[in-house]
């Protein structure tokens, strides 16, 4: 199923993906226009479950870059209709959406943390240095969590950075990496194989089982702005972590943009 024209964007696709879930596509590629429109979905549909009872049954929403994936219980669900409702939503006037959270997050550029970064700089002709410089005066937005639990794809990197992905993937790329592949920024929240090129690391855990109501840290929407630490910041908040005293709240930017302090 389709939706028509509405002011001259490109119409939104239907796609069902089992008995249990729809995805609505906006388009191909990575659009900020597309991703707005994702967001501006995902954001109705949170807000109209509580009272529209063709929504009543959904269950989650997982936007990525240019779609929206939403599930539902199907025992108590009419698919067809909660179908025809988010094409209804997804041409809804304007793709405005409640912006995401600005994080501040802590990053040690270390040389044990940043296996590639030697080699990053030499092949973009820059020093190391600049590249960090470049790394942490750039905003970076979360287009979608995926691969894993709290993985963040994050759009922003400076085209001077963006080269491919290794030749020869790691086996074990450790817990909490910054990476860098083609124009992507992510960090691995586990330990896992991975062919991106680590740059730093995080003391953060960006995934948090202790945190049932919301254990990825990022979320879709969300801007990321990296703040450079020395190693023995990076290991006293770690231990901070460790012990459970650690706050995501501190790592926030206020509304009126001056940076947190993580020192």
């Amino acid at each position: 199923m389709n939706t028509g024209q509405e002011n001259h964007r490109p119409q939104a696709s239907l796609l069902p993906q089992g008995d249990a879930a729809w995805t609505v596509e906006f388009g191909a590629g990575i659009d900020p226009v597309l991703h707005a429109r994702v967001l501006a979905l995902a954001e109705r549909v949170r807000a109209r479950r509580d009272v529209e009872p063709v929504l009543a049954s959904v269950r989650d929403v997982v936007p990525t870059f240019r779609s929206l994936t939403v599930l539902f219980d199907p025992l108590h669900t009419d698919a067809d209709a909660l179908g025809r409702r988010l094409l209804d939503l997804s041409a809804a006037g304007g793709s405005s959406v409640h912006a995401g959270r600005r994080w501040r997050l802590p990053v040690c550029f270390a040389a044990e943390y940043a296996p590639d970064l030697a080699a990053l700089s030499a092949a973009c002709g820059l020093a190391e240095a600049a590249v960090v410089q470049r790394l942490t005066s750039t905003p970076f937005r979360v287009g979608m969590i995926g691969f894993m639990p709290g993985f963040p794809y994050m759009t922003g990197l400076p085209p001077a950075l963006a080269l491919p992905r290794l030749a020869t993937p790691r086996k074990a790329v450790p817990a909490r990496s910054l990476a860098v592949a083609g124009a992507m920024c992510c960090v691995y929240p586990w330990e896992s194989p991975g062919g991106w090129r680590l740059l730093g690391r995080t003391p953060l855990p960006l995934f948090d089982l202790q945190r049932a109501d919301e254990p990825a840290w990022l979320a879709a929407g969300d801007e990321v702005h990296w703040q450079a630490v020395d190693r023995a910041t990076h290991d006293r908040l770690a231990a901070d972590w460790a012990r459970g005293s650690g706050s995501r709240e501190a790592f926030l930017v206020p509304a009126e943009g001056v940076p947190c302090p993580v020192v």
